[in-house]
């Protein structure tokens, strides 16, 4: 963990009482609102948006245009690509005076593909991926390879994101060849 301060971009609007974690770069026209939480040594894009009520974990990546709205959730080390889509309301309308967050969690080591939707609501389980331009709309086990509109799972990942099995079924033991055997990926 870095004990630097966090660097905020002179374009960049970090509201008073938004925490950002030591070593965090907020890159310029990101805004992270009063209320949002981000942990350390992460990095949020160009244009990066995170909500009130938002949570990021430590070593995150966010790359460009991405909106991380109230009720997302990323634990540490997760990678969302550019123009990824987070929502928080399963019934959007301009004007709802029953409007609920509905919240998203994505798990560690997790990484979201360019492009893809998250669909509130759902799990995105530790070290899994979603292929760039998919649509989320079920809970994703951990490692699970999804691709699609729906994403369908398509296959199963090592800790680094490579594919170590084509098959949709959970493998009872994963071993990736491209990992040192310290990394063996059991899951």
């Amino acid at each position: 963990m870095s004990d630097q301060p966090p660097y905020v971009h002179e374009l960049a609007v970090v509201e008073p009482g938004a925490k950002l974690g030591n070593g965090t770069k907020v890159w310029h026209h990101a805004h992270v609102r009063s209320g949002a939480i981000v942990g350390s040594d992460t990095q949020l894009g160009k244009n990066t948006y995170v909500d009130s009520g938002a949570t990021v974990g430590d070593r995150c990546k966010i790359q460009n245009n991405v909106s991380v709205y109230a009720g997302v959730h990323l634990a540490d080390e997760v990678f969302v690509g550019p123009s990824a889509v987070f929502t928080n309301d399963r019934f959007p309308r301009a004007q709802n005076p029953d409007w609920e967050i509905t919240e998203t969690y994505v798990g560690e080591g997790a990484s979201i593909g360019a492009n893809a939707t998250i669909v509130c609501g759902v799990t995105i389980g530790r070290w899994a991926t979603v292929a760039a331009g998919s649509v989320v709309t079920k809970d994703i086990p951990d490692h699970c390879l999804v691709m699609g509109n729906p994403a369908k799972p398509v296959g199963w990942v090592c800790h680094r994101g490579y594919v170590v099995s084509k098959s949709t079924e959970k493998p009872q033991e994963m071993r990736c060849d491209r990992c040192t055997a310290w990394e063996a990926c059991n899951v």
